[in-house]
């Protein structure tokens, strides 16, 4: 047998250590954790801090100073919708700031309680929790949802669940982003207007007002109450709207979909370049935001607006993703927008079809020249905010 230095056997010197820490441990005193009041509301609260943060109190989101923006991402796990802390991590190396706010996708289909331990993560990370309320029974339903219709919604089937979603978020302590029915002038989810109405007057409500927007209008407002009801008071409430609308008819104006500024705090819409490396039709960001911002402010004055979500993919011929970012980061950083408090760029890698060559990536670190305009224009600027503080 091998001897240490000090002569003795390893299998003496193991024994002995072995006695000391024995008597050590049995001797302390039993230490325990006092729980709080508020750690005990409800099962999942457990899950969330006792204490909030001292870098955040309070239940709303203060708005950035005059001429500064909140720089947000949707970091996604590399060729999955799922945001991880690895991939919050590798964006935030790429651009040089954090994220003030993480913003990630909440998919019934994935379970229906409030998404604790996400959300947890975020707020330890410094950044505000952001969570698209996706209710759907499978990936990328849209008029072939069976189950988590607006008619369904409206008509309560959900209610007990959303009201356990709501005490959870309320339980959680600390502000939250959420959304539900994003791009919802689209035609790419199962909230979509043109599966629920469309433009027709006499299956819904007010005869006067579009069937498929007026069912969103108050499926969104149901969804609210609820959690007011049940004290969640520390969420912002976003109306996000696509910057192009799906089919392009007067019915289907984002503005028919907007609940009203009593039940929205905030204002948002995605502009997009291309999302495949053959796509051979897209938008310049600078004309859609002149666009969507004028009809935003007019809808809504005085209301906070952000870009909910942003990004262009790489490897496509007929737009080059480097110049197409430039483009918006330029536009975002002129400060020419008043009512403009942040931007949450698109941070996600995701199969087309089998063929690799037509795999889409919008991540920032996955393109060099993307890493050095966001480096500039975001991670060196001090007018674009990486935490929010009171």
């Amino acid at each position: 047998m091998k001897k240490s230095e000090s002569g003795l056997s390893l299998s003496v010197q193991i024994a002995f250590w072995f006695l000391l820490w024995s008597a050590t441990a049995c001797s302390a005193p039993e230490v325990r954790t006092p729980v709080s009041e508020e750690a005990t509301l409800t099962p999942t609260s457990a899950l969330a801090t006792s204490t909030p943060p001292a870098w955040l109190t309070g239940s709303d989101i203060p708005l950035p100073p005059a001429n500064h923006l909140y720089h947000g991402v949707f970091p996604s796990g590399g060729y999955t919708d799922v945001t991880t802390r690895q991939a919050l991590h590798e964006y935030e190396s790429a651009v040089g700031k954090q994220a003030a706010w993480v913003y990630f996708s909440h998919f019934w289909f994935e379970g229906k309680e409030f998404p604790l331990e996400t959300a947890r993560w975020i707020r330890e990370e410094h950044s505000i929790p952001y969570l698209r309320l996706m209710l759907q029974s499978f990936f990328k339903s849209r008029g072939d949802e069976p189950l988590y219709t607006l008619q369904n919604i409206l008509e309560g089937r959900f209610d007990d669940d959303l009201r356990a979603w709501c005490r959870a978020a309320r339980d959680f302590g600390t502000p939250l982003i959420a959304e539900y029915g994003v791009e919802v002038n689209s035609d790419s989810f199962p909230w979509s207007g043109i599966f629920n109405g469309s433009g027709e007057t006499t299956g819904y409500g007010d005869p006067a007002l579009p069937d498929g927007p007026e069912r969103f209008q108050d499926a969104y407002r149901h969804i609210i109450q609820l959690c007011r009801d049940e004290g969640a008071r520390n969420i912002t409430w976003v109306f996000h709207a696509d910057s192009w609308s799906y089919p392009n008819e007067s019915w289907n104006a984002f503005e028919n979909y907007y609940p009203g500024d009593a039940w929205i705090d905030w204002v948002g819409f995605s502009i997009y370049g291309v999302h495949t490396p053959y796509g051979q039709y897209y938008s310049i960001f600078s004309e859609r935001m002149e666009d969507m911002y004028a009809r935003a402010e007019r809808l809504a004055p005085g209301k906070p607006i952000i870009i909910t979500e942003f990004g262009s993919a790489r490897d496509n011929p007929y737009l080059d993703q480097a110049a197409w970012t430039r483009d918006a980061l330029e536009t975002i950083t002129s400060m020419r927008y008043p009512n403009l408090i942040g931007f949450s760029w698109w941070n996600e890698a995701w199969q087309n079809d089998g063929n690799p060559a037509n795999d889409t990536t919008m991540r920032v670190q996955d393109n060099p020249e993307l890493v050095e305009l966001f480096r500039r224009m975001v991670g060196e600027n001090p007018a674009i905010l990486g935490e929010i503080t009171r």
